[in-house]
């Protein structure tokens, strides 16, 4: 109870004071579009930028971590897929927006603010180096099994350049590959413009999480309750179940364990509909996955992180 209480609750509380603020009027959609917009597109970015242009390639990129994190993520791909398409007879097109629910954690918004309340700063290293490939590799599988699905006989080629054109105009992304850039060529980032970074960084995961708030006003729990509690299932239960067992078969240290556990235990995030959208497929479950994932991880991540060491 203490780790919902110090740990959990004032992340949501953050995230009930957008909600509360835009359900009364007191900041309107526009506000929030605009919060979000600079958070995602700019402040983030940088947050990211700077946390993979200093971490340790060789040190944090555990491949045993990153096995047992994305061996999750997919395995709640596939939950949400098959589901949708065998267990509720959706079309396959709904059936890819099912499964990228359950591959698309609020790594994020979420995920790095509860992380590092509930085991410090320090131990972010190991959340980094997640979300390092988190855009791309979600991206990169649900956008390409939705164009293969949208295009059957069609070329290839034409498939991969759309996904590489998609992945590569998101802000996201591109703060990484930078971070990359950095980090690999050994640049030293001149203290002027560290100094900016960390303006824009203090500002990243407190605005997100007010701007997360107003943003899920406009969803509704609607459609089909049984198809939003399954790609919740596959989100907040399947992927950090299938995390933490292959995490302890690999043998991970503590910090890296519980890095993959509750990461992967996050909500679907706010991208998961934004990828609903895009495609017009499944919009309606996917908004309500979002709504009704977050407000039930108050309690699955309690439940993580009562069982985590």
């Amino acid at each position: 109870m203490q780790a919902l209480i110090e740990v959990i609750l004032p992340v949501f509380l953050v995230i009930g004071f957008g909600y509360v603020a835009v359900w009364r009027g007191l900041f309107t959609d526009a506000h929030t579009d605009g919060l979000m917009k600079f958070t995602q597109n700019f402040a983030i970015p940088c947050l990211l930028f700077r946390a993979i242009a200093e971490i340790d390639l060789g040190q944090e990129f555990d491949l045993s971590l990153l096995a047992a994190f994305y061996v999750g993520a997919t395995s709640g791909f596939l939950f949400g897929l098959l589901g949708g398409r065998y267990v509720f007879g959706r079309a396959w097109k709904d059936a890819v927006a099912f499964g990228f629910c359950g591959l698309f954690s609020n790594s994020v918004l979420l995920g790095l603010p509860i992380a590092e309340r509930a085991f410090g700063t320090e131990a972010l290293r190991f959340n980094y180096a997640i979300v390092a490939i988190h855009a791309p590799f979600c991206y990169g599988l649900g956008m390409t099994v939705m164009e293969v699905v949208r295009n059957r006989g069609g070329r290839p080629r034409d498939t991969a350049l759309r996904v590489l054109n998609a992945m590569f105009h998101n802000a996201l992304v591109i703060g990484i590959a930078l971070g990359f850039v950095v980090n690999l060529s050994g640049i030293a980032i001149p203290g002027v413009i560290d100094s900016a970074l960390d303006l824009m960084i203090r500002a990243a995961l407190p605005a997100a999480l007010f701007g997360l708030g107003g943003v899920l006003v406009r969803y509704r729990p609607e459609g089909d309750l049984r198809a939003i509690a399954w790609v919740c299932a596959a989100s907040l239960l399947l992927h950090p179940g299938v995390t933490y067992l292959l995490g302890l078969s690999f043998g991970l240290g503590t910090d890296a364990l519980r890095a993959a556990v509750i990461t992967a235990a996050m909500a679907p995030g706010v991208n998961t509909y934004i990828f609903a959208n895009m495609y017009g497929a499944a919009r309606r479950v996917a908004a309500s996955g979002v709504l009704v994932g977050t407000g039930a991880s108050i309690l699955t991540v309690w439940l993580w992180l009562s069982i985590l060491p």
